[in-house]
């Protein structure tokens, strides 16, 4: 049987939360030219010099709080989970791999099982929401450099982004609407931060992007693949699932790395604003990971949750992510196959 290829594509994680197996997965990912777009030399003394050998021992801590002895990361174990899924639902005329795009199971190894599996076509969904640069992009930029390589290559197709599918969205209120949204007093819809140079770069006209405060608050043909703009759509339309009033909910950035001016609001700053303003219970969403991760169940859970409460705050809820969740493998389906 002729099968079609699908290779689904999730950020990362060390292999272990070892000090050495952590620095190995902050050296490939941060000297991707796409996350850290600076000058090459300065980049490596940079990653190589600093940040990797001084943050390696600290994020191991962290992962240490969040890895499961049976499961191991969280992130790789959900996406396997997803695999697993579209994998039954698409059955025997697909094959389905992932990867991910730092670390194991790495893009390369997927690519050489579908290229040996003779599979007639490749999709490629890479699973960020939200279409970046440093995230999707990167994605694409690793898979075209591999494939290039072949002697015959198959037709490629790649999904672009993912922010206002409705089945994902659906999801993230559903999982939003077990906790209860009405009984806190403010919803953040938290998510993964970038610096203002990379939107600037995605600008093409050159006159749209940070021109105004509120530049990114309405997508339209301009500003169509600014993550930003693809952000506060998704809260949007999660926001509106739940019936929520704007005044209710405030979109933010969290994971803010180095000095430069990254998108805003910081997630930490509104968390200190609305801890002065008297609010004791805020609900977070994080709809730029389909799958919990340190980003999720550490940064926002316990270092969001620990300067809240430092300011007078009560609870910080985390909603949990897209995970396994049937109607997101229904959305990963619908992607593949179109729309039924």
């Amino acid at each position: 049987m002729i099968k079609k290829g699908i290779l689904l594509v999730n950020l990362g994680t060390p292999d272990s939360p070892e000090t050495k197996d952590v620095r190995k997965y902050l050296n490939e990912f941060l000297m991707d030219p796409r996350v850290i777009d600076i000058n090459p030399i300065s980049r490596a003394l940079l990653v190589k010099g600093i940040i990797a050998p001084f943050r390696s021992p600290k994020s191991a801590k962290l992962y240490k709080h969040i890895w499961d002895d049976k499961t191991g990361s969280p992130l790789l174990h959900y996406s396997k989970l997803q695999h697993q899924a579209l994998q039954q639902r698409l059955g025997d005329e697909y094959q389905v791999e992932l990867a991910m795009r730092y670390q194991t199971p790495s893009i390369e190894s997927a690519l050489n099982r579908l290229k040996t599996a003779l599979v007639e076509s490749i999709q490629v969904i890479a699973l960020f929401p939200q279409y970046a640069s440093a995230s999707t992009g990167s994605v694409y930029d690793k898979v075209m450099d591999i494939v290039r390589k072949w002697q015959t290559i198959p037709t490629i197709s790649f999904v672009n982004s993912f922010h206002n599918n409705p089945l994902m969205i659906e999801t993230f209120a559903n999982n939003g609407k077990k906790h209860k949204p009405e009984t806190y007093d403010h919803i953040l819809f938290s998510f993964h931060g970038l610096p203002q140079r990379q939107l600037i770069k995605c600008d093409h006209t050159g006159n749209h992007c940070l021109k105004s405060a509120d530049c990114c608050q309405t997508l339209s043909n301009v500003n169509k693949y600014c993550y930003s703009a693809q952000s506060y759509d998704t809260a949007r339309l999660i926001a509106e699932k739940l019936n929520l009033p704007k005044e209710k909910y405030t979109v933010c950035f969290q994971s803010r790395l180095g000095s430069d001016p990254w998108v805003q609001p910081y997630t930490s700053q509104v968390v200190a604003q609305l801890a002065k303003e008297g609010k004791k219970r805020l609900l977070v969403f994080c709809p730029a990971f389909v799958a919990d991760c340190l980003e999720t169940v550490y940064e926002v859970t316990e270092e969001y949750g620990a300067e809240f409460k430092a300011l007078g705050g009560e609870h910080v809820q985390l909603v949990e992510s897209l995970n396994d969740s049937p109607t997101w493998i229904d959305a990963l389906e619908e992607m593949v196959r179109g729309k039924k």
